[in-house]
């Protein structure tokens, strides 16, 4: 009997350490993806990008969202500033993790 008692906790701590990722954070296995082209609005609380090759993109500002590079606060983002926006493809609406403000590019044809 004291063998068989071992033999099912044995069991049991292997389907609990075989069971345990399954149920932690999401967020600790999800992936940041980047979208980067040019402001086409800007609002206190939302950001639309187009990447210039037919997709745009609206992303929704969090009181976690930093913004980085040419510009540090999310009010000095204009439209027509490039950027690189940081956000997780589970996210519904898509959330703005990190927005990198780059310099000015100069458009094919100008």
């Amino acid at each position: 009997m004291g063998m068989r008692k071992i033999v099912c906790r044995i069991a049991l701590i292997a389907l609990v350490a075989l069971a345990l990722p399954l149920f932690m954070s999401s967020d600790a296995s999800a992936q940041y993806r980047e979208f980067a082209g040019k402001v086409d609005k800007v609002s206190n609380k939302k950001l639309l990008v187009d990447n210039r090759k037919g997709d745009k993109v609206s992303f929704v500002k969090t009181e976690d969202t930093a913004v980085e590079g040419e510009k540090t606060e999310w009010k000095a983002i204009k439209k027509d500033d490039w950027v690189s926006v940081s956000w997780k493809m589970m996210d519904k609406p898509r959330v703005a993790y990190k927005v990198v403000v780059m310099p000015p590019k100069e458009e094919a044809g100008e």
